[in-house]
């Protein structure tokens, strides 16, 4: 009897063993599942229609590998696209160039900072009635932006093609219409236009000649290297950015942004989409 008790007792703990150990071995492998199971980063990029949303769908699948979903949100104007970083609404924006963010912070007081420099968009000179820069007449009516942040980078372009010369010592980021030192043609300037509607502008057949950032001249049909008389250099520094909150260029999602957006797959697609009317930053 006391052998059946003692065998019936052993087998009990044997048992409760096995059952223990079996729990145990569910409970690490569902800590291992857990563990391998993470959840995608969402990053909120807002971007001018083209050529940065376009730019961001061409690297939404290659940032999906690497587990960041991009949203895109994409803008009309140049004024939101801050308000809506500053806000929280966006995670980055991609639209502008880096004299217009430095302005964009000191009139607004946004704390932003520059995550990386992707292209540049050169500012083409475009007319209806001159073939060339040297058709334009004496007196000719030149259309600006009425943003004040493109002036400087207008102005410094007519001092470049030698229709303007600028005063000595001028910041040429900064550069304003009353900042022009010597005007041969005694061209006139007229910065009344929204950047968005100088092309419209153009397309009506107003002025003489209108000045006009590739990104609004692409996005309505027009080729700047076919239909500008005259396009910027190459060597520009207005590059456009990827701008983030102070604090956030840190964040690894930015980081592999814009890691994607300056590798080779990405400046390969803008070359060979854009043929040179907008140029990647090596």
């Amino acid at each position: 009897m006391k052998k059946l008790l003692t065998g019936l007792f052993l087998s009990v703990l044997v048992l409760a063993l096995a059952a223990c150990g079996a729990g145990k071995k569910e409970e690490t492998s569902s800590s291992s599942d857990a563990g391998d199971s993470k959840e995608n980063v969402t990053l909120t990029v807002g971007a001018s229609n083209t050529p940065h949303a376009v730019i961001l769908e061409k690297a939404k699948p290659i940032l999906a590998k690497e587990g960041i979903d991009l949203k895109i949100e994409t803008y009309q104007d140049y004024v939101l696209p801050n308000q809506h970083l500053d806000s929280g609404e966006l995670d980055a924006n991609y639209f502008q160039h880096l004299p217009f963010l430095e302005l964009s912070m000191k009139e607004n007081g946004y704390d932003f900072v520059n995550a990386g420099a992707i292209h540049i968009e050169p500012i083409g000179i475009y007319s209806k009635k001159y073939k060339t820069l040297d058709d334009l007449p004496k007196g000719a009516t030149i259309l600006l932006s009425s943003s004040v942040a493109d002036h400087g980078r207008m102005l410094s372009l007519l001092e470049a093609k030698g229709l303007i010369k600028l005063k000595d010592g001028v910041d040429k980021t900064a550069a304003e219409i009353k900042d022009i030192a010597e005007n041969p043609k005694n061209l006139k300037f007229d910065a009344n236009t929204a950047p968005e509607m100088l092309v419209q502008m153009y397309e009506n057949n107003e002025g003489d000649a209108v000045l006009i950032n590739s990104n609004f001249a692409i996005d309505n049909g027009l080729n700047p290297l076919k239909d500008a008389i005259s396009l910027e250099d190459k060597e520009s520094p207005y590059v456009n950015i990827i701008a983030v909150r102070a604090g956030d260029e840190t964040k690894p999602e930015i980081k592999k942004l814009v890691e994607v957006l300056k590798s080779k797959e990405i400046q390969d697609f803008i070359v060979e989409e854009w043929k040179g009317s907008v140029v990647p930053v090596k």
